[in-house]
């Protein structure tokens, strides 16, 4: 037995020893936004090369500690709990369970953290709540000393100069407010933050910001491996996705989509040539079908898939999902999606926030039974239609977006949801297919009718399937007359 084992370990080690840097070391499978999930195959070496570029970049050493919640099927946590780690040796710690993730990680306090834009949304939004039923004047302190931070946190946070008496008021909310709402949210240690995944709404990104909370984005790919671009400390944007990570190259194209090559760069698509053809251009550029542009200095902009940016029928630009991240940034708003290609008007579909629309309807009384009855109550649709117009006033201020604002708009009887099909594992919404699934919805709101009936097959939390039937108002949103647009801009 000794002699069966002792040559299983010399086969083992031979087969190691075998190994090269060239290797396929996983398949990885993209989320399938915009089509088919397709399987990205990346190399051993192209995988740490990446790696070693960013813990430089953040100086992240083996004193970090990171929480491993994130989906094992998806870039993100191959690239920072697996490929980064090998490379700094820091410390990954792993949640009891997906429903204890948010616990664990006020529990173990990380010092490296990463987050889709979703998660973030979340918690601001279970923080609003909390704030909406404290004391009056703890609400008040709390508004008080956010505004301070709103005022100057992020100058501070970047290390600019601010007025002593600045510092001062900051200093005492930090006692007061920021310090113990990170460490509520497990965030106190936190040297470095990334959100990606998703455009994260500016408001947002600004408000933890300003409580000192060293949030940055990053740009990427999981045919890059992850790191296409990231914002280096001190040149933070909420607009901007940052400059190209080192040894990355950027370039975008005439029509505007950008392209780049990346140590961490994939060989291929699993069985798809055509695919892989189609993706990387004859001097090795991946293309990523995102439009976007470069700024003054050098930061990536980032407006939204190269194919859904569109045109309306007038010809002004339509960017549906830049729509969408602006309504979001509202706790009461869940998740939007914007329609107006080649149409006369832009117009969204809206999904209400059942803890926060609900928690809101029990401070005004409001009776309700179920989430489709919230939804179309006609308080409701008052509250959204306030959101709607600030999001309208939003875009009238910006020349290249005044023409896209939104002119009619209703709240969806049931919530999207990845098994409908309605969205991706990684929530992000599939556009095309709500398009095709609500169609009465979409021509309603382009027909000029106040309500519509639709019925929807759901899957249940068990696997049953049922049908959803119901009679969705429709609004008109509040727009400025096209004169004052153009006199605006």
């Amino acid at each position: 037995r000794l002699a069966a084992d002792s040559a299983v370990a010399a086969a083992i080690d031979a087969e190691r020893d075998r190994g090269q840097a060239s290797d396929i070391s996983i398949i990885l499978y993209t989320s399938g936004t915009t089509g088919r999930s397709k399987g990205v195959l990346l190399t051993a070496g192209g995988s740490i090369a990446a790696a070693r570029d960013t813990v430089t970049f953040d100086k992240l050493t083996d004193r970090d500690e990171v929480l491993a919640y994130l989906p094992l099927a998806w870039v993100g946590d191959h690239y920072l709990n697996y490929a980064q780690s090998l490379v700094a040796g820091f410390c990954i710690a792993c949640p009891e369970s997906r429903e204890t993730a948010e616990a664990d990680t006020q529990e173990i306090g990380p010092s490296f953290y990463f987050a889709p834009p979703r998660v973030f949304e979340t918690l601001l939004t279970r923080i609003t709540i909390r704030m909406e039923d404290a004391g009056a004047l703890k609400r008040a302190m709390f508004n008080y000393f956010i505004g301070v931070a709103k005022r100057w946190g992020e100058q501070i946070l970047d290390g600019r100069q601010v007025p002593l008496g600045a510092r001062l008021g900051y200093a005492i909310g930090n006692l007061l407010v920021y310090a113990p709402l990170k460490n509520v949210l497990g965030f106190s240690r936190i040297r470095v933050a990334y959100t990606a995944g998703e455009a994260i709404g500016p408001d947002l990104f600004s408000f933890y910001r300003s409580l000192g909370l060293n949030l940055k984005q990053l740009y990427g790919q999981t045919e890059a491996f992850l790191y296409v671009t990231a914002q280096p400390d001190g040149q933070i944007r909420a607009g901007t996705v940052g400059p190209a990570t080192p040894n990355v190259d950027i370039r975008i194209t005439d029509d505007g989509e950008v392209l780049y090559r990346s140590p961490g760069q994939f060989v291929g698509y699993y069985k798809d040539a055509e695919k892989t053809a189609e993706t990387v251009t004859s001097d090795g550029y991946v293309k990523t079908g995102d439009a976007g542009f470069f700024d003054p200095d050098g930061h990536l902009n980032i407006i939204d898939r190269a194919k859904d940016v569109g045109k309306l029928r007038s010809g002004a630009l339509f960017a549906p999902k830049y729509i969408e991240n602006k309504l979001k940034f509202f706790p009461n708003i869940k998740e939007a999606v914007a329609f107006g290609q080649d149409r006369d008007f832009v117009t969204v579909m809206l999904n209400i926030d059942l803890t926060a629309v609900g928690n809101w309807a029990e401070r005004k009384n409001i009776a309700y039974g179920s989430y489709q009855e919230l939804a179309q109550r006609p308080e409701v649709y008052a509250m959204f239609i306030e959101h709607v117009a600030e999001v309208n006033r939003a875009l009238a201020a910006e020349p290249r977006m005044a023409a896209a604002q939104i002119h009619r708009f209703l709240i969806l009887h049931k919530e999207l949801d990845a098994d409908d099909g309605e969205m991706t594992r990684t929530q992000k919404v599939r556009r095309g297919f709500i398009a095709e699934r609500y169609k009465p919805l979409v021509d309603a709101l382009y027909s000029g009718a106040e309500a519509a009936d639709i019925s929807t097959e759901v899957t249940f939390e068990d696997g049953r399937k049922g049908v959803i039937s119901a009679r969705v108002r429709i609004a008109d949103a509040k727009a400025m007359p096209a004169t004052k647009l153009e006199a605006a801009a």
